[in-house]
């Protein structure tokens, strides 16, 4: 019987994907009209995941403040590590989209007959007074239907402030976001279990269409994306490391096996508690590590962050959107707001760059090709989450004098040395 279980064993979701995109591919390639015809199936998917965006970032936005409001008692170990999530995420951003306008990334791929008339008028300057008035909603009603983020994101900060300043009597409220919070994410769940055939669907068409040299140029993003990665494990979170006096690369040994388990899984929630005993055995206060480390799960998705960036400049790019300074600066500001208070769920930066990609008033058809290699990007990506969100809380115990991993070092050599 269990032989049997073993057999008949549901595979991977990723491996589910694999074989969507593989067959997506061999039916556009051979079967030009079956190809056009299945367009319809990565739309399906794409509409599931465009109805759950303004519904899920809503009360997320609203438990992110609460939340922070009910870490006040923790005084400057809070306020250290917003500052920290709030200057690194930023900073990557920023890098991330000055690296994606600098390199052109996207601008060789070929979008053949994709209508690009929701693209008017967005390079042709933005206006920070009217910007900046459009963030608070005449009609809170119309910003839901219109599916306007920043609207719904100030209003979500202001009613989240009004239910921490009601005590108690808000504590029904916030129960009912975190339930709808989490129904939401069970949403995201059933939607992204629909993803291997919107990617059978979406890469038959874009095949049959356009011909196989568009996947070769999104096997140019995966390879990109990586690199970035690279860069950010290895040279920026060292030189932050460096200014803080954290030994950074022993960290990076300490917590190895769980980053390999994070990337074969591509989910970092997997490790979390694993991550914040790990965190106490390298020397990081019991209380720092058990309050930064889960906060930085919503507000210091690093690895979330350079994608979307990235994966946003390359349909900007691809469309052959022209973004000058005022634009970038509203893009950064977007991302950094966006990007707070989503759980690090498998996949859940394909809801992000949605959102982002509709405030820019970019195609949908653009975040669809992302969707197709999003399930190998997706590893790295959890992955950096899962470093950055380890060094984090070191940094801050380094500041507050909780860090003692000389102590625990050399506890450890006695211990093994008392054992021979």
């Amino acid at each position: 019987m269990s032989r049997n279980s073993r057999i008949m064993k549901k595979p991977s979701l990723m491996l589910q994907v694999i074989i969507g995109a593989a067959a997506g591919i061999i039916v556009g390639y051979f079967s030009k009209n079956v190809g056009l015809q299945l367009e319809v199936l990565g739309t399906i998917f794409m509409n599931l995941i465009q109805m759950i965006i303004v519904p899920l970032i809503f009360p997320v936005i609203i438990l992110a403040i609460v939340n922070i409001s009910d870490s006040k008692s923790f005084g400057k170990v809070a306020g250290k590590s917003f500052v920290y999530f709030f200057s690194v995420t930023t900073g990557l951003i920023v890098l991330s989209v000055l690296v994606g306008k600098w390199t052109g990334i996207g601008s060789n791929f070929q979008t053949g007959n994709v209508s690009t008339e929701s693209l008017n008028g967005i390079a042709s300057g933005i206006d920070f007074q009217s910007f900046f008035l459009s963030i608070v909603p005449s009609n809170l009603f119309q910003a839901f239907a219109d599916g306007n983020l920043l609207p719904i994101i100030f209003f979500g900060i202001f009613l989240g402030l009004s239910l921490v300043s009601i005590g108690e009597k808000g504590r029904p409220v916030i129960v009912f976001f975190e339930s709808w919070s989490q129904a939401m994410f069970k949403m995201v769940d059933y939607a992204i279990s629909f993803a291997p055939i919107g990617v059978f669907g979406f890469l038959a068409y874009d095949i049959a269409a356009y011909g196989i040299g568009n996947l070769l140029s999104l096997g140019q993003f995966v390879l990109f994306t990586y690199l970035a990665f690279m860069v950010v494990v290895l040279l920026v979170f060292p030189i932050i490391a460096w200014f803080f006096h954290v030994p950074y690369f022993a960290l990076l040994k300490e917590i190895s096996d769980l980053i390999v388990l994070v990337f074969t899984t591509g989910s970092s929630s997997v490790v979390l508690p694993s991550l914040i005993d790990r965190l106490k055995k390298f020397g990081v206060s019991p209380a720092v590590s058990s309050f930064v480390t889960p906060l930085g799960y919503s507000f210091n998705l690093d690895g979330a962050c350079v994608y979307i960036s990235l994966a946003t400049m390359f349909i900007v790019n691809m469309y052959d959107v022209t973004l000058g300074f005022g634009e970038i600066v509203a893009l950064v500001l977007f991302l950094t707001i966006i990007t707070k208070g989503i759980a690090a769920v498998p996949s859940g930066a394909v809801v992000v760059l949605l959102a982002a990609a509709t405030q820019l008033g970019l195609p949908a058809e653009g975040v669809a090709l992302m969707v197709s290699v999003d399930f190998f990007i997706n590893m790295g990506r959890s992955a950096v989450n899962v470093v950055g969100n380890a060094l984090a809380p070191v940094l801050i115990a380094q500041s507050e004098t909780a860090f003692e991993y000389e102590k625990n070092r050399n506890f450890t050599k006695e211990a093994l040395e008392a054992e021979k």
